[in-house]
């Protein structure tokens, strides 16, 4: 069990928002339902559980399964969400969700809960910092990951108005509100949350909040960034990435996943793509290695994922390129 430090005020767990959403919808909607593995408390079912007992299938430890469940229960003409720990949705899971999901276009929401290191001294085998690369290689796939407790409640309600083949990463380390109610959550579209002419910040999921503060650590300097929140890893925002390529001198993007194949590669081959003087600098921040044992927070500063270090692979970049 994780001994993380208690979280600071004004922060929250995303994972609240998708039960208390999908309940309320639940309610005025049947086709809803929703597929575990034996994870009723880590996915924050209970109370759907409990107001719904014949709309939640559990199907014990049996990741394949399960994924198989939702994809018939969706081609059924249902709604399903299908919630799991995200590193045994998508690593036990891979082969399910490439034929019965994406190939076979069966509209499945795989909910991966508490992703990236939110495990903490659960060890890289609870880790899920591999999900992004992994299903980034799957045409028909949407990859979604809401930065807080809104853009949640916004995801939940745009899958069940319109249902996709969609992997939505579910937050557990408790993240600070960082969008509004004008903020969009719309597919594909990094929303603009600063605007900034010197250099671009990307951050995605939990790291959105630390490229906002270290857009606040660089106006002290002079620097203006620019800050986007990553909520589409596909489609991705190649316009938005264009616009900043074309328009700041430098880009930084932060992911909580692993380097290879993830949210820092699609932006350098979108820009790498790009005519001779419009390619700055970009710096990834991210995982390259299996992490030690400690607490999300831990994990977090010893990979370098700080708003102090967003700050700093700015300057660097803005200074040498």
């Amino acid at each position: 069990m994780s001994t993380e430090a208690p979280a600071a005020p004004g922060t929250y767990d995303n994972r609240v928002a998708f039960a208390e959403e999908l309940i309320a919808l639940a309610r005025v909607d049947e086709r809803i339902v929703a597929v575990c593995n034996d994870s009723v408390g880590s996915s924050n079912l209970t109370a759907f559980r409990d107001e719904f007992p014949d709309r939640l299938i559990n199907v014990g430890i049996a990741e394949q399964n399960m994924v198989g469940v939702g994809a018939g229960l969706a081609n059924a003409g249902l709604i399903p969400f299908v919630c799991a720990a995200s590193p045994f949705l998508t690593g036990r899971s891979l082969e399910q969700v490439k034929a019965d999901v994406a190939y076979s276009q069966h509209n499945v929401i795989l909910c991966g809960m508490s992703p990236g290191m939110a495990y903490g001294e659960l060890g890289p085998t609870h880790h899920s910092v591999e999900d992004l690369s992994w299903l980034r290689a799957l045409p028909g796939l949407d990859i979604a990951m809401p930065a807080d407790r809104l853009q949640t409640r916004q995801a939940i309600r745009a899958l069940v108005a319109e249902p996709r083949p969609t992997f939505l990463r579910i937050g557990r380390h408790k993240v600070p509100d960082v969008t509004g109610e004008t903020t969009p959550w719309t597919r594909g579209v990094f929303p603009v949350l600063r605007e900034g002419t010197d250099v671009t910040l990307i951050g995605t999921g939990t790291l959105v909040s630390r490229a906002l503060a270290a857009a606040d650590a660089l106006a002290l300097d002079g620097i203006s960034a620019r800050v986007l929140n990553a909520s589409w890893i596909a489609p991705i925002d190649t316009a938005a990435i264009v616009a900043a390529a074309r328009e700041t001198s430098a880009i930084v993007v932060a992911e909580e996943a692993n380097l290879a194949g993830g949210l820092g590669a699609a932006v350098a081959s979108i820009v790498s793509q790009l005519e001779q003087g419009a390619r700055p600098p970009v710096r990834l921040m991210g995982l390259t290695e299996f992490a030690p044992t400690g607490s999300t927070d831990f994990l977090l500063d010893y990979f370098g994922l700080t708003a102090d270090e967003f700050a700093r692979h700015a300057r660097e970049a803005l200074a040498h390129g």
